[in-house]
């Protein structure tokens, strides 16, 4: 009995036929750039897929002719910072096409770079939202930072420009400062860079104590950095305990990992500044303490001095006082002891009688005629006999002392 059939090519023209005639213009699809080759000839090659919780649900081979893609590729990676490669999201403008001999196609006429963008920072978004509700945002500023962070860990490449600047200005400081710097290599981009990091934070806690963790690299294109906006490697920072400080992109960026990070800086050299100024803070801070020591005991030594001086001024001044008294005292008494020299008295005319025994004879009282006296002049002395004694009444006594 004979069957009807077709032959393979004639199912392939009737398959062309029904998919072109389904899709006679060109649409925009949503899809994950899986593999991306531009050949030597012009033309760029890719593969499209879509994926669920489950795993691949669909895939396509796509072309990006050399005509468009000269002008298609160049412009992708001036608005979004980097070139079409693998995991990317991205909206592209196709022509379904069926080839008898290669199967279906998208012929590519056009890529919107900002949906490609536009996917990253809703990711962003919604990553920092669930971070902030888990209480994660401000858990590094807790943390202290040493007086004189000492031991650095540094997760960045060895082979890193923005690695080599921070050892090369951090190391030729121009105030001699000296900290220890250990490398803790890891993948700095791309889809493996989160879980490279982590692993490095990793390693870090099984070494002896550091003071802090600085994560490195320079500038990169925009979707070569998404990776610092990844959930994972942002808790792991948030929730480190010492302080990690980042320094990762160009001024204009400013990610996750930077927002959860115990401080960021906007490059490596920056970060090194950041360490310089620290140390240099402390030694003016040091210096500000000798300077006030040194001024605190210069001026104690002066008030001392003046203390000392002050004081034997006072004591000379009080010596002169004293000596001076006590020469006026002398003089007083000499004064006085001159004064009541005899001789001074003698000198006026008066006489001073003296008994045999030369005792100064006060009164008349004792003596009796024949009894020897001498008067005492100031120029000599007579030697005399009483004859007779007379006593002075009362009245002649106040008589006498009256006349």
């Amino acid at each position: 009995m004979e069957k009807d059939f077709i032959d393979l090519l004639e199912l392939q023209h009737m398959l062309k036929r029904g998919v072109e005639s389904l899709f006679p213009k060109r649409l925009w699809i949503k899809a994950e750039v899986s593999a991306v080759k531009a050949r030597s000839g012009g033309h760029c090659y890719m593969e499209l897929s879509q994926s669920s919780p489950e795993g691949l649900v669909a895939k396509a081979n796509a072309i990006i002719w050399s005509s468009k893609y000269r002008f298609i590729s160049p412009y992708f990676e001036s608005v979004t910072g980097s070139p079409l490669q693998e995991g990317m999201l991205v909206l592209v403008e196709v022509q379904v096409n069926y080839s008898e001999l290669y199967g279906m196609s998208l012929i590519i006429s056009d890529i919107d770079p900002e949906f490609s963008l536009g996917v990253k920072e809703l990711e962003r978004q919604k990553t920092i939202e669930r971070l902030r509700q888990e209480g994660l945002m401000e858990l590094q500023k807790d943390l202290e930072l040493p007086l004189l962070p000492y031991r650095l860990a540094v997760i960045s490449a060895e082979d890193a420009a923005g690695y080599r600047d921070f050892i090369r200005h951090i190391g030729e400081n121009p105030y001699g400062f000296k900290v220890e710097t250990v490398l803790f290599p890891a993948l700095m981009q791309g889809a493996d860079c989160p879980s490279s990091i982590i692993s490095a934070l990793d390693r870090i806690m099984e070494e002896e104590q550091w003071d802090a963790v600085l994560i490195l690299r320079g500038g990169g294109a925009k979707l070569d950095l998404a990776c610092y906006d990844d959930y994972s490697l942002a808790a792991v920072i948030a929730q480190y305990p010492l302080p990690v400080l980042t320094a990762v992109g160009h001024d204009q960026d400013f990610h996750v990992c930077d927002m959860v990070a115990y401080e960021y800086l906007k490059t490596p050299t920056a970060l090194a500044d950041y360490i310089l100024d620290i140390y240099e803070c402390e030694d003016e801070r040091i210096s500000s303490c000798q300077t006030r020591i040194r001024l605190a005991a210069s001026n104690r030594l002066y008030r001392e001095e003046s203390l000392l001086d002050s004081l034997a001024a006072r004591i000379k001044g009080g010596f002169s006082l004293k000596l001076a008294a006590m020469e006026s005292a002398l003089q007083v008494l000499q004064t006085r002891i001159e004064a009541a020299d005899p001789r001074r008295i003698l000198d006026r005319g008066y006489a001073l009688a003296l008994d045999a025994d030369g005792v100064v004879m006060k009164s008349v009282g004792g003596k009796e005629k024949g009894d020897k006296v001498s008067m005492m002049f100031a120029d000599g002395i007579l030697d005399c006999t009483v004859d007779s004694v007379s006593r002075h009444s009362e009245e002649c006594k106040t008589r006498s002392l009256s006349s």
